[in-house]
């Protein structure tokens, strides 16, 4: 039966009860798809994201850097554990001069007529005051610092965290790697730094330096570990044999001789130069290499560094091209790679074994070189009247040379 064939009642009554239905359909279908004000739970599948990325932003806040600079807790425990062995050190020695009134009584010829009744040169003496930091050893009052704290001091005043000022005396100093060790008598045990490893440090890692910069006691600097294995050279000490920790934690004069803290407290190094040409750059010497001296300077015992007695530059070939360009250069450098032998140190070993100007090292005892680190590195390693057999480029030739090292101190 045609539904235009019912009843005008029945098809009205059929029109209420269709739009009743499809009003139903579409409010809930109008409920499953908007979202609702009120913000109904969510289903599993929502719960389960949520609780996720909730869990993430935890950790993200949680995580040990972010607490580490909203709290600063551990740089106060690891100030806490060495902060009462950091030592200041300061320091005088009379440095005396010779000054002549006028140069006009230096005149030979009124010293024939007045002789000695004429003023003589004067010496004059002059105070000189340093100051520089260290940290305790040993109980016993042994402490560690920098060599050019202490250089040529008269006398040595140390200076504890409690207030105690005590005479100092120097044990031992090598120059080559700036090292010292004082020691004091206190009457009693004293807090000692615990030294960790600089073998275990990598670039990132947390830098704590504490000491007296400036004259300003018990500070605390923070910052990370720039990079490892910096040379002497580019630091700007070339007459050092060290390879620096650096660090982007401050470092002022005062703090030489300081320690460089890990974020256990632990020393890693021992804060010893500044560059004047750079902010935010300073270098510590790596505390393993401190440990394996610090106790042959508190014996007094003079610490080996054996040197064969050039002055090197490394060379590629591209350098040694511009080189031979100059055509006032008196001497053909062979393109290689290698060690340039710019100077030659008189009555030192290399110029008794016959090395020149102008010799490029291409091997040490059958090792390839290829820059001065390695060279040094391997003179420093031998021992005090080891042979070294050098092969050396020399124009067109090959020399084998054979070097015997001597104490650095020797050479003149």
């Amino acid at each position: 039966m045609r539904f235009s064939k019912l009843p005008r009642s029945m098809r009205q009554f059929g029109t209420h009860v269709l739009a009743i239905i499809l009003g139903v359909v579409f409010t809930v279908g109008t409920l499953q798809v908007s979202p609702s004000q009120a913000e109904p739970a969510p289903s599993p599948i929502v719960n389960s994201v949520t609780n996720q990325d909730s869990r993430q932003l935890v950790a993200q806040r949680q995580s040990p850097a972010t607490t580490a600079i909203g709290n600063s807790s551990f740089v106060t425990a690891a100030v806490n554990r060495v902060g009462n062995a950091v030592v200041r050190i300061d320091t005088e020695r009379t440095v005396v001069s010779r000054r002549i009134p006028d140069p006009f009584f230096d005149d030979p010829f009124f010293r024939r007529f007045f002789g000695d009744s004429l003023p003589q040169q004067m010496p004059s003496q002059q105070q000189q005051r340093g100051l520089g930091s260290g940290f305790i050893i040993d109980k016993s009052g042994l402490i560690l610092t920098n060599a050019h704290v202490v250089d040529k001091a008269d006398r040595v005043t140390v200076r504890l965290k409690d207030g105690r000022t005590i005479e100092g005396k120097v044990q031992g100093v090598d120059e080559v790697t700036d090292l010292a060790v004082v020691k004091i008598n206190a009457g009693g045990d004293l807090p000692v730094a615990t030294l960790g490893s600089s073998s275990n440090v990598q670039v990132g890692d947390w830098a704590i330096a504490v000491g007296n910069p400036l004259g300003l006691d018990n500070t605390v600097t923070l910052g990370i570990v720039s990079t490892l294995r910096r040379t002497s050279r580019d630091v700007g000490i070339g007459n050092k044999r060290l390879e620096f920790i650096q660090t982007d934690a401050a470092i002022n004069p005062g703090n030489s001789g300081g320690p460089l803290l890990n974020a256990q407290g632990e020393v890693i190094g021992i804060n010893t130069a500044i560059r004047g040409d750079a902010m935010g750059i300073g270098f510590a010497i790596p505390i393993d290499r401190a440990k394996s001296i610090a106790s042959q300077l508190q014996r007094g015992e003079k610490v080996a560094h054996p040197f064969i007695g050039i002055g090197m530059e490394d060379l590629t070939p591209e350098l040694a091209k511009q080189i031979n360009a100059n055509p006032n250069n008196p001497i053909r450098i062979p393109e290689i790679n290698g060690i340039l032998v710019a100077r030659v140190v008189p009555n030192s070993p290399a110029a008794n074994a016959g090395i020149r100007v102008g010799d490029v090292v291409v091997q040490v005892d059958g090792q390839r070189i290829n820059n001065g680190e390695q060279l040094l590195n391997i003179v420093e390693q031998s021992r005090i009247g080891q042979t070294l057999q050098l092969k050396v480029q020399r124009g067109n030739q090959t020399q084998q040379l054979s070097i015997r090292t001597a104490q650095l101190q020797d050479a003149s």
